[in-house]
């Protein structure tokens, strides 16, 4: 790695690997598609023009290591050779999930059961901060979708919560 995308590693892999594993429900996948994700931000760190943050950057490329890797996931499903139980990977929660209160595990575990598009807009909007602006940039979609997303994904949580979401 190069100075730059090594400062970048130092300041954001904590965030990117905790953004990829909401996203993934996997530790030991989160740490390769973290790593596939600077690694292809090394590739590229000549074309970043500075018209967002780093991160919002950096969270683009890792969306789209996280959508490559579920088309992978789907490609392998269809090799007749593969038995059903080496394509299903076990869905693992964070250690900082069995620490959390019980309405915090409940929420992040039907996060997990939320449509691919609600379950990014959601985890940008609403856990990791992201205004819808800088969230559409990252989705590579309108703030409109956006808007549409976390409200469908809002609903969406509330009827698996039983509508017990008022902290989302």
């Amino acid at each position: 790695m190069d100075l730059r995308t090594e400062e970048l590693y130092e300041l954001h892999s904590t965030s990117i690997y905790k953004f990829i594993l909401l996203m993934v429900s996997h530790p030991e996948t989160a740490e390769d598609l973290t790593q596939e994700t600077y690694i292809r931000c090394h590739k590229n760190i000549q074309h970043f023009r500075g018209e967002a943050s780093e991160l919002t950057w950096l969270r683009k490329i890792a969306r789209n290591v996280v959508y490559d890797y579920y088309k992978r996931q789907r490609i392998l499903s269809f090799i007749p050779f593969t038995s059903k139980h080496e394509r299903e990977e076990k869905t693992y929660v964070p250690h900082e999930w069995l620490l959390a209160d019980e309405e915090t595990q409940a929420l992040y575990t039907a996060i997990q059961k939320l449509k691919f598009t609600y379950r990014e807009a959601i985890i940008l909007r609403k856990i990791e901060g992201f205004s819808i602006k800088e969230t559409a940039k990252i989705l590579c979609c309108s703030e409109a979708k956006v808007k549409n997303d976390t409200a469908r994904g809002i609903e969406q949580l509330q009827h698996l919560l039983e509508g017990d979401v008022d902290y989302v």
